[in-house]
């Protein structure tokens, strides 16, 4: 059972099917079934893949962290993080003109919590196997 990982994860789902829907309405709102002709289209279209790059890998870790133990306080930062993260990097990209700090302050965190969930991962499988 992975209750932390599966509430962040039903959250995160919810940003994707908003960056979805948004990436819907401005694909029908310029004409663009394909391609990113219009900018604007680019930037909800970049915005939607690049949530779908980067938190995969983040809920992974996430219930790798703890299906192994990591304390429930632990968990709940990472997750908390990367929900703030992934809004504020879609609020800084989905912009003309783009926001650059929200976007540099998402990704910025959003590399932080995959750091942090790998090193903490590193750290457990070592006590882990260190006990044998």
């Amino acid at each position: 059972m992975l209750p932390v990982t599966g509430t962040y994860a039903g959250l995160l789902a919810f940003g994707f099917i908003l960056l979805s829907a948004r990436t819907i309405v401005a694909r029908r709102r310029y004409g663009a079934s394909l391609g990113t002709p219009h900018r604007m289209v680019e930037r909800v279209v970049r915005a939607h893949g690049n949530f779908a790059e980067h938190v995969p890998l983040a809920l992974i870790l996430l219930a790798l962290c703890e299906a192994n133990g990591l304390v429930g306080w632990a968990l709940h930062v990472l997750g908390i993080t990367l929900l703030a993260a992934r809004l504020a990097h879609a609020h800084g990209i989905s912009r003309e003109p783009e926001l650059s700090a929200w976007r540099v302050f998402g990704t910025s965190l959003t590399l932080t919590v995959l750091g942090a969930a790998a090193a903490a991962n590193l750290g457990v499988a070592a006590a882990v196997m260190a006990g044998r």
